[in-house]
């Protein structure tokens, strides 16, 4: 066993990408993983360290040496590398030569296929401190940098320019250059605070000698800590809440390496505005903490976080509420000359602005969802008028002052301005929430007009995209079509909303007049959301197997679905279901190989078990037809388990395959007749 020693890697570095810093020391520190683990160099445990302005990963009780390791590599075939009186062939030789031996060195590899030479040779070890440069340069190169930069008269490229490399292994600097660099044992701390350099001992004293000495605190999980809590406290200390987004968190971690709270307050004239204005100016434009007040408003303070330690900070807070007025200024100034104008008149500026080169303009789009809203709305029973009324208005919002500045707040303007122009509050509330849920596990929409809106909306964006030939490929979905297919089925499924999505999908198609194959364009939009579906299913806990069981029989509706799924899983759990499963696939086997699939109902059978299986079977289709009515499948398939048991007997004492045609074609229609029953609700033939 080789000796273990720490391991310290530091990039220095001009103020790195604040949203992107977290990935970056995620991405380098995977990349180290994988490249130690490629070099068979076992350690102890790795962590990682990102600030403004570095990138460090230390390495606890690193070999200081790989191991010996045997090496094997198959050569030609015997027969191929010795002649007739055994001599060499200039295949051997060649061999031989490429792997550094001679040829009576090299080992006979037999098997049961045949023999070949075999070259085994055991290679040394390579010391650490070799080897880690090459696995540094390989993981910065691999990093995801969008766009890497050039700095002076160097070739190197970074996503930002580099000012000094630690390499310590031990006690010792690793001799070698990255990045137009020389290693060394100096790292620098805060820009301000602490500008000369420091000089590393050991790897070990990494985050002391920053945090004591260089007034950094290396690690980004601790910082963000400090943040969070000392936001809590600020908060707490004006007698409200500070409002914490964790995007916003890790962005403020990302930008100080020295964090300290700062609160300051703002003009309470200013809460005339709506919450979410006052919000976003403080978190976009300044990176500021809202507080909330005892009634989840806002309370006329924030919170920033400076990145030294002042010996003045009432300087610091007055320059920020400088900053912050003239912020509010502007967004009370939008918010006052929007309404001056109704949302109703803005939609002639709809016209202006291209949704879709192929798909026209908003103003278009506006029209299809006046058409989808309508078909929505009579099929779910909801109020017509008002759906119309909310898809009419749906986007003006979108040309007003406040959402062309802060592009977040779409819809949640309208809804806003909606209510000051005295709308129905179900169309303003449907201005907001057709756009939701917004991501991954939010809500969706609440009302009723907002549900219609939300799918109308989705729906004509998905058959639009697809109709334009613009179907999303691997990671590339720019307009986020997977996310508006499963906004639709969270929407249909969560808020029970009956739909066919057929008749849905060609009533959308309809309203796109260019020229393109609707048909197959139908079936590419069926089959993107069946994927969704399955996704959503498979993440809710359902089996593949559950799935593709209900899958099979094409229901035609997204709740539906999932009732039958709830019953298939249910099924699962009986006794009776994997003898039923498998009976299952064994009359699907017998149907597929025999001939036609014209079989009637029989009517004479000569045998008891089946004739007692055809009882069972007629007495399962009246138990099951009233249930099936209801949609109750659950209460069906208990109904069906009850054949279990002449299923059995049937197979274990009737020859289907029998060669009196006549009485052959009468079993064979008796097993149609079991597996149409299951099908009523699921192939459950595709259970294990």
């Amino acid at each position: 066993m080789s000796q273990a020693q720490d391991f310290l890697f530091e990039l220095g570095t001009e103020e790195l990408p604040p949203k992107n810093l977290r990935r970056l020391s995620q991405a380098l520190q995977t990349e180290i993983e994988q490249g130690l683990a490629a070099a068979q160099l076992p350690y102890q445990k790795l962590q990682s360290f990102a600030t403004p302005r570095r990138l460090a990963i230390l390495i606890h009780q690193l070999d200081s040496q790989q191991q010996d390791r045997i090496q094997e590599r198959k050569g030609p075939a015997l027969k191929a590398a010795f002649d007739d009186q055994g001599k060499p062939s200039k295949a051997a030789e060649a061999f031989a030569r490429s792997v550094g031996l001679e040829v009576s060195e090299l080992e006979h590899l037999e098997t049961d296929k045949g023999a070949w030479l075999l070259a085994r040779q055991t290679l040394k070890g390579q010391a650490t401190e070799t080897l880690l440069p090459d696995i540094i340069r390989t993981a910065l190169a691999k990093l995801p940098i969008a766009k890497r930069m050039r700095w002076g008269i160097s070739e190197h490229e970074f996503v930002r320019p580099v000012h000094w490399l630690v390499l310590l292994f031990g006690e010792r600097v690793i001799d070698t250059e990255i990045l137009g660099l020389s290693a060394g044992r100096n790292t620098y701390g805060h820009r301000f605070h602490a500008p000369e350099s420091l000089t590393l001992t050991r790897p070990g004293d990494y985050q002391d000698v920053l945090r004591r000495q260089g007034w950094v605190i290396a690690d980004f999980a601790e910082r963000q800590h400090m943040i969070e809590q000392a936001a809590i406290a600020a908060g707490q200390a004006v007698g409200g809440q500070a409002h914490i987004e964790a995007e916003l968190l890790e962005e403020v971690a990302a930008l100080s390496e020295w964090p300290v709270a700062v609160t300051g307050r703002f003009d309470p004239a200013f809460l005339e505005l709506p919450k979410e204005v006052l919000i976003s100016t403080m978190q976009g434009n300044q990176k500021y903490f809202p507080v909330l007040n005892q009634q989840g408003g806002l309370a006329p303070y924030f919170i920033t976080f400076s990145n030294l330690d002042s010996k003045n900070p009432e300087v610091i807070r007055t320059g920020n509420e400088r900053v912050i007025t003239p912020r509010l200024r502007d967004a009370q100034f939008f918010w006052q000359q929007d309404r001056k104008k109704p949302l109703a008149e803005r939609f002639p500026a709809l016209e202006n602005i291209v949704f879709q080169k192929t798909l026209g303009t908003l103003a278009d789009k506006t029209r299809r969802l006046q058409r989808l809203a309508g078909y929505l709305a009579e099929r779910w029973a909801v109020e017509g008028a008002q759906a119309r009324r909310a898809a009419t208005l749906a986007k003006t919002d979108l040309v007003t002052e406040m959402v062309l500045e802060f592009p977040q707040l779409q819809g949640i303007m309208g809804h806003y301005y909606a209510l000051a122009d005295t709308e129905p509050k179900p169309v303003a509330e449907a201005l907001e929430q057709h756009y939701w849920p917004k991501h991954a596990g939010a809500e969706t929409a609440t009302g009723a007009v907002a549900q219609v809106l939300s799918v109308a909306d989705k729906l004509d964006t998905l058959c639009g995209i697809f109709a334009a030939g613009l179907i999303p490929t691997g990671d590339k979905d720019p307009y986020a079509l997977r996310r508006a297919a499963l906004g639709i089925l969270r929407t249909l499924t969560e808020r029970q909303r009956a739909l066919s999505l057929t008749a849905a999908i060609d009533f959308a198609l309809q309203g796109f007049s260019h020229d393109f194959d609707a048909a197959a364009t139908h079936g590419k939009i069926r089959h993107f959301i069946d994927e969704r579906l399955r996704g959503l299913c498979l993440e809710q806990g359902y089996s593949a197997e559950e799935f593709d069981a209900v899958a099979s029989i094409h229901p035609d509706d997204a709740g539906d679905f999932l009732k039958r799924l709830a019953a298939v899983r249910a099924f699962r759990s009986r006794p009776e279901a994997e003898s039923l499963a498998a009976a299952n696939k064994r009359i699907r086997n017998i149907l597929k190989k025999a001939e036609g699939r014209d079989w009637s109902l029989p009517e004479n059978l000569p045998e008891a078990a089946e004739q007692a299986l055809l009882e069972a079977a007629r007495q399962a289709l009246a138990a099951i037809a009233p249930v099936l009515e209801q949609g109750d499948y659950q209460a069906a398939l208990q109904h069906l388990a009850a054949l279990k048991q002449p299923v059995d007997r049937f197979f274990d004492e009737v020859m289907v395959m029998t060669d009196d045609a006549e009485l052959r074609h009468q079993r064979l229609g008796l097993l149609q007749f079991i597996e149409h029953l299951f099908l009523r609700i699921a192939d459950i033939a595709k259970l294990p």
